[in-house]
């Protein structure tokens, strides 16, 4: 891996599970950023470090609020991830997963083009690489929080 040369993204957003669900979306610029389901959430601005605080949940909070329309409490992160980006070459993306609750009704944005509730032992076929990773964490960091 050549990371000197290498491009990274720095993604943030929350893991809402209610009732054994989790919430997630369809969105993106291009056809191939929608084909999957994901999580909420996206890019760190720059805007978001600048703010006094931590940048992640800065952006994590954000993103889930330009999104969903959504206001959460962040409960703890989960599941940390480096991926290769799946369509660019030499790129890299961190994820960073935070465990949340939603505050109120959800209200999606208009670049949301599909969202619903699925169940954590059944997820979508066509989901992003890192769902089923972050589901399996979630579970474990699940059982020591009861």
């Amino acid at each position: 891996m050549d990371y000197e040369n290498s491009k990274f993204i720095i993604a943030s957003g929350p893991v809402i599970i209610e009732n054994g669900k989790v919430l997630l979306n369809r969105h993106g610029e291009t056809e191939a950023d929608q084909r999957f389901w994901k999580f909420v959430g996206g890019r760190v601005e720059l805007a978001d470090v600048e703010i006094d605080g931590d940048a992640l949940e800065i952006a994590c909070k954000r993103e889930v609020k330009e999104e969903m329309g959504l206001d959460i409490e962040i409960i703890i992160p989960i599941k940390p991830m480096l991926i290769k980006h799946p369509d660019k070459p030499n790129a890299y993306i961190i994820l960073i997963h935070y465990l949340a609750k939603r505050l109120n009704e959800i209200m999606p944005g208009p670049d949301i083009i599909e969202y619903g509730w699925f169940d954590i032992d059944s997820l979508p076929e066509n989901c992003a690489p890192n769902i089923s990773q972050v589901i399996v964490a979630y579970k474990e960091v699940w059982k020591r929080l009861k």
